[in-house]
C-alpha cells in the first residue's frame, strides 16, 4: 500500500506546458465557433450541438470545485493545489499554483460567455428549451443556468468576480490555515515522551483519556490560537466584507441564499432543517451530562467534548483501517470494495500527519478524466478509522459520478455528505459487532459523539455563522472578542449546562475551516439524517443498495430533493425528526447500558 499521493497520474499525456497549450487551443476553438453566433440561443438543435462541444471541453477543463478560485481545473492546477495541501509551507508550490490559477482564470473567463449568454434568453425561450426533446440530456444543466440568471453580472462583471476571488477571499482563508500548520509545541504524549506536536497532533491528544495529557494539549492548542487570533480577526472581517459585497452586487437578500442556490436545494428546506434540529438540542444536553458522569467530572471543559470514553485505547494502524473498511464495503457491494482498493493501492491516499501538511481530512475530485485524491492525518485512533471510511465514501461517490456526462460530474453539497456518512456508519456498526458490554458502551458513546458532532454541532455552527454575517452587516466590523462571545453562545446552546466554556474556548472558531466556506456545514446534518434513512432501507432490504448506487452515480443530473424523492425520501420536518429520534433512541439505550454496568 502506498501512503503518500502519487501525483504522476496528473502528468500523463505530456508535460504541463504542452497541456496548457492544448487547453488554450481547445478553448479558442470553442470561442471562435460560438462566441459571435446567436443561433444557438434561438434554435434547440443548434444549442444541442453547442452543448455537446461544451460538454467535451468540460470533460478535461472544468468546472472546478469550491476549493479553487479558478473557473476551470486542468491537470497542472490540480497537481499544484494538491502539493500545497501536502506542504503548506513550500513557496515554490504556492507560486506555481498562483500562475496556474491565473492561466485557468483566463481560460475560464474567456469561455464563460457561453453560460452568460444562455442566462440572458427570454423566459419564453427558456421554457421552449426545457421542453425540447433534443435537449433532454441537458435539461437540468439549463435549469440551473436559468435559475441563476437574475444573479448574473454580465460578461465583464463575471470576469471581475472571478479575478478578485483570490485576493478578496481565497488567500485570506488560506493564510490562517497556513499559519496554524506551521505551529509546533513541546508536549508530553500518552507514552510520557516529550515530543514536538503539530496542530493536528495536539487536536488528537486533546481527545486522550489521560486527563493530564489532554489538559496540557489543550493549553498548548489554546496558546497557538491566542497567538493567531489577531490575524484571524482581520481575516474573518475581510471575508465577511467580501461576502457582503458579493451578495449586494448579485442581489441576494440573505448571506446564505447563494449557498442554497449553488447546492440546488430550497432555502425553505434548509431553514426547516435548522429549526427542527435546533429544537432538539435537548438531545445533546443529555448526552454531555451522561459523558461528564462517565468521565467522573461535574462538568466537561469545552475541549473535552470529543474525549474518547472507555475501552477505545486500542490502536488501529492504517493497515487495520484498510482491512476493516475493505471488508465492510465488500459486504455492502463488491463495487465499493473495488474502488476502495484502487484508492489504497494506487497512491490516491496521503495518510500520515507531518509538519506543514494541512490539518484534517478531505476528498477531492474535479473532472471525470482526473483521479480522486484523499487526504488523511492518521494517528491510529478509532476516530481515524471512521474518518477514512467517511472520506472513502466521498471518493466512491466521485468515482461512480463519472458515469454522468461531464456537466453533471460533480456532487452537490446537499448530497455529498450522504455518501460519506453512509459508509462511515456501516464501518462503525461493524466495529460494534461481537463487542462485550464494556466495549459496546465505548462504541455507542463514540457513535453518539459522531452523530451529535455531525448533526447538532454543525447546525449550531451554521447558527453562529449566520449571526456573525448579520452582525457584521449591521456594525461594519466584528472584534475578536465579540466573535468569541457569539461563538461561545452558540456552542453553549447545543452543549448545555454540563460543558463549561473554558478560558480559550472563545478562540476555537479560529481553526474551524468549514465556517469559512459560507454555510457549508448544514450539509453534514442533512447528509447524516438522509444516510440514516438509506441505512434503514438497506438493512430492511439489501437489494436497496442498487438504488443507493444509482444515487451515488447521479452527480448533479437532478436537484438534491428530486434525487431523494426518487428514493422515497421527502425532506420535511417529519423526516428530520425521524432521524433525530434514532439518535435519541441510541442515547436512551446508552444511558440504560451505563446504568446496568454501574457507571452512572
Amino acid at each position: 500500500m502506498k501512503t503518500e499521493w502519487d501525483l504522476s497520474y496528473l502528468k500523463k499525456g505530456g508535460d504541463f506546458e504542452y497541456k496548457k497549450e492544448k487547453w488554450k487551443q481547445e478553448t479558442e476553438k470553442f470561442i471562435s465557433k460560438w462566441k459571435n453566433r446567436r443561433d444557438y440561443l434561438e434554435d434547440s438543435k443548434v444549442l444541442k450541438e453547442a452543448l455537446d462541444e461544451y460538454e467535451r471541453w468540460s470533460e478535461f477543463y472544468g468546472p472546478s470545485s469550491d476549493e479553487f478560485s479558478a473557473s476551470s481545473s486542468a491537470d497542472e492546477l490540480y497537481y499544484l493545489w494538491l502539493e500545497t495541501q501536502a506542504d503548506q509551507t513550500n513557496p515554490e508550490f504556492k507560486a506555481g499554483f498562483t500562475k496556474a490559477d491565473d492561466f485557468a482564470k483566463d481560460m475560464g473567463n474567456s469561455i464563460s460567455f457561453f453560460k452568460i449568454s444562455l442566462s440572458g434568453v427570454s423566459k419564453e425561450k427558456q421554457q421552449e428549451f426545457l421542453g425540447s426533446p433534443e435537449l433532454k440530456e441537458y435539461r437540468h444543466f439549463l435549469e440551473r443556468i436559468f435559475e441563476r440568471s437574475k444573479y448574473m453580472l454580465g460578461q465583464k462583471g463575471e470576469e471581475i468576480m472571478s479575478l478578485k476571488a483570490s485576493s478578496s477571499y481565497s488567500y485570506w482563508r488560506k493564510m490562517v490555515a497556513e499559519f496554524l500548520s506551521k505551529e509546533e509545541r513541546d508536549i508530553i504524549d500518552e507514552e510520557g515522551k516529550t515530543i514536538k506536536a503539530t496542530e493536528e497532533m495536539l487536536l488528537s491528544l486533546i481527545k486522550s483519556q489521560n486527563k493530564n495529557v489532554r489538559d496540557n494539549a489543550a493549553a498548548a492548542f489554546n496558546d497557538i490560537l491566542n497567538k493567531n487570533v489577531d490575524i484571524a480577526e482581520t481575516e474573518m472581517n475581510a471575508i465577511l466584507e467580501n461576502k457582503k459585497t458579493d451578495d449586494k452586487l448579485r442581489g441576494f437578500a440573505g448571506p446564505d441564499e447563494e449557498r442554497h442556490l449553488s447546492d440546488d436545494i430550497r432555502t425553505e428546506t434548509v431553514n426547516n432543517l435548522l429549526k427542527t434540529v435546533t429544537g432538539r438540542f435537548d438531545i445533546s444536553h443529555r448526552y454531555y451530562k451522561l459523558k461528564a458522569k462517565l468521565l467522573g467530572q461535574d462538568k466537561l471543559e469545552y475541549y473535552e467534548r470529543d474525549v474518547e470514553y472507555g475501552n477505545v485505547d486500542k490502536k488501529y494502524s492504517y493497515e487495520d483501517s484498510v482491512k476493516i473498511i475493505s471488508e465492510v464495503f465488500k459486504k455492502l457491494d463488491p463495487k465499493f470494495e473495488e474502488i476502495f482498493k484502487m484508492f489504497v493501492e494506487g497512491g490516491f491516499v496521503d495518510v500520515y500527519p507531518r509538519k506543514g501538511k494541512r490539518i484534517g481530512a478531505f476528498c477531492v475530485y474535479l473532472t471525470k478524466t482526473q483521479p480522486v485524491y484523499i487526504m488523511l492525518n492518521h494517528t491510529d485512533k478509532l476516530y481515524d478509522v471512521t474518518v477514512f471510511a467517511h472520506e472513502s465514501g466521498h471518493g466512491i461517490n466521485g468515482e461512480l459520478s463519472k458515469e454522468q456526462n461531464a456537466l453533471y460530474f460533480n456532487t452537490s453539497t446537499a448530497t455529498a455528505e450522504v455518501a460519506s456518512t453512509f459508509m462511515e456508519d456501516f464501518v462503525l456498526q461493524e466495529l460494534m459487532k461481537n463487542a462485550d458490554d464494556e466495549l459496546r458502551l465505548s462504541l455507542m458513546m463514540a457513535k453518539l459523539d459522531g452523530d451529535i458532532s455531525s448533526i447538532i454541532r454543525q447546525v449550531a455552527g451554521y447558527n453562529f455563522e449566520k449571526e456573525i454575517h448579520e452582525k457584521f452587516r449591521e456594525k461594519g466590523f466584528l472584534p475578536k472578542n465579540e466573535i468569541g462571545k457569539i461563538f461561545q453562545k452558540h456552542m453553549s446552546s447545543y452543549m448545555g449546562d454540563y460543558v463549561k466554556m473554558s478560558p480559550g474556548s472563545e478562540n476555537w472558531w479560529v481553526y474551524w475551516n468549514h465556517i469559512r466556506l459560507y454555510f457549508y456545514v448544514y450539509s453534514y446534518a442533512s447528509g447524516l439524517l438522509v444516510s440514516k434513512a438509506l441505512q434503514r432501507k438497506v438493512k430492511e432490504n439489501p437489494m436497496f443498495i442498487e438504488k443507493v448506487k444509482n444515487f451515488l452515480s447521479a452527480g448533479t443530473s437532478k436537484s438534491a430533493e428530486d434525487i431523494f424523492k426518487g428514493m422515497g425520501i421527502e425532506l420535511n420536518e417529519d423526516f428530520w425528526n425521524k432521524g433525530l429520534d434514532e439518535v435519541e433512541d441510541l442515547l436512551n439505550e446508552t444511558e440504560k447500558l451505563a446504568e446496568k454496568l454501574g457507571k452512572i
